[in-house]
């Protein structure tokens, strides 16, 4: 059956700061309390949603969550006005109030997972929001991003949006930052790629050891079970823990995929050998070749990939049948992975056109392309299903920036998260926003 890959952006919302929360996420320790520009992130984000469009790529985007979180806050003790807790929280746990006001939703990648209804036993498409369980600061937002899916996929006919997995180390799920598809054309039966960093109950497992590993087997394996997935269609493959250990918190920070390419770095996963292998006998059975590009880490280093964010990059796919990387401009200035770039495009191989995009506050904060963005592949009646309000136009883009240059700071310090006008601020705009995207009632939580 035919389909469109749409790819839904997350929209950089107005709390966008620096706050070094993501142990583990080395840009976003590197940039730890410096002040932020949210009007500029924002814009670079729609920039890109823009362009992609223009070019004829499916491009939608996911609303930012409401902020500051008021619930966890006032959870964790801190009571009275919201001006108090705010006051209160800045003084006793500072820490606290920046996880309350982190904008890491706009990395939709972390969103959910999704399996498109070419591969599921109900012939719908399914979602599971991802609990991200291994951070404070992500923890809560699986709620919201379930509530905006069911607001824009809300015809059951066609869509399933599960419940997060239970919040334990056991199902520690990051979404689709560590899921690929892997298939000859969208429409068609795919393989479902999953990559997990440990297992909570196999010790035979290995695990990094200075970093967390924030994917588990066994989350993986349940995401699949929710998603109705055949085993023979399913595999499961452990990412490198010493990669991990290097930075590399999520598997697209090291491989990507689309169609029937995998590009990724020699040292990616645990037992590279033995994982090819199982993925080119699953595409086998769904009549599709793997076509895997690799990286050795002669060409390109562990630490150049980690600093550029190469495979935190997307594969998209051309009408002539080619396809097309889109990487941020720290890929060019790195001179490793700008002479790898252009031997990649040279070769012939299935890459013959390079986007590149200026993201720099989302890379400051560990988020590159890939981060930015939740693939969804839909037949033509479910992308008529979905909500139409989300849907990347001319028209959309001059109406949102029109609102961030309204709403959105250009500066935005640690110290101001203490600021009741932010708050306010805030919340003014996101309710102007779900009356933008024609989704009413989006942040009355």
């Amino acid at each position: 059956m035919s389909a469109r890959e749409f790819n839904f952006d997350g929209l950089v919302g107005p709390s966008h700061n620096y706050a070094g929360l993501s142990f583990g996420n080395v840009a976003s320790f590197n940039n730890v309390k410096s002040a932020s520009n949210p009007k500029l992130a924002a814009l670079q984000g729609l920039a890109k949603m823009r362009a992609l469009a223009q070019r004829g790529f499916a491009q939608a985007l996911l609303p930012p969550q409401d902020r500051p979180n008021f619930r966890l806050l006032r959870s964790v003790g801190f009571s009275g006005s919201d001006a108090e807790v705010l006051a209160r929280a800045a003084k006793e746990a500072p820490v606290l109030l920046a996880c309350a006001y982190s904008a890491s939703p706009m990395w939709t990648a972390n969103a959910a997972t999704v399996s498109p209804s070419a591969d599921t036993a109900d012939g719908r498409t399914h979602f599971t929001p991802a609990n991200l369980n291994n951070k404070l600061h992500r923890a809560h937002e699986h709620s919201q991003s379930a509530r905006a899916l069911r607001a824009i996929f809300k015809d059951e006919q066609h869509f399933a949006v599960h419940d997060a997995l239970p919040g334990t180390p056991a199902f520690g799920d990051e979404g689709a930052a560590n899921h690929t598809r892997l298939c000859s054309a969208h429409g068609d039966s795919a393989v479902e790629l999953f990559v997990y960093g440990r297992s909570e109950f196999d010790v035979a497992v290995p695990a990094p050891q200075k970093y967390p590993a924030r994917q588990t087997l066994e989350a993986s394996q349940a995401v699949a079970r929710l998603h109705g997935l055949s085993a023979g269609r399913t595999v499961y493959v452990q990412q490198n823990p010493e990669v991990i250990d290097q930075g590399v918190f999520h598997n697209d920070v090291i491989a990507v995929g689309n169609a029937n390419v995998l590009f990724y770095h020699e040292q990616a996963f645990a037992d590279t050998a033995n994982s090819l292998e199982q993925l080119r006998q699953a595409m086998d059975g769904v009549g599709a070749k793997l076509n895997a590009i690799r990286v050795d880490t002669a060409q390109v280093s562990v630490a150049d990939a980690v600093a550029s964010y190469l495979f935190n990059s997307q594969l998209l796919s051309k009408d002539n049948g080619k396809m097309a990387l889109v990487i941020p401009h720290e890929c060019q200035e790195n001179a490793a992975v700008a002479a790898y770039l252009q031997e990649l495009v040279a070769s012939g191989d299935a890459v013959d056109e390079l986007i590149h995009f200026d993201l720099r506050q989302s890379m400051r904060n560990g988020g590159g392309p890939a981060c930015l963005r939740l693939r969804v592949a839909l037949t033509d009646a479910e992308a008529a299903a979905m909500h139409q309000g989300v849907v990347m136009t001319e028209a959309l883009y001059h109406t949102l920036v029109a609102w961030v240059e309204k709403h959105y700071r250009d500066r935005l310090e640690p110290a101001d998260l203490a600021d009741p006008a932010l708050a306010i601020e805030v919340h003014t705009a996101l309710e102007e926003l779900s009356r933008i995207l024609g989704l009413p009632g989006l942040y009355d939580l």
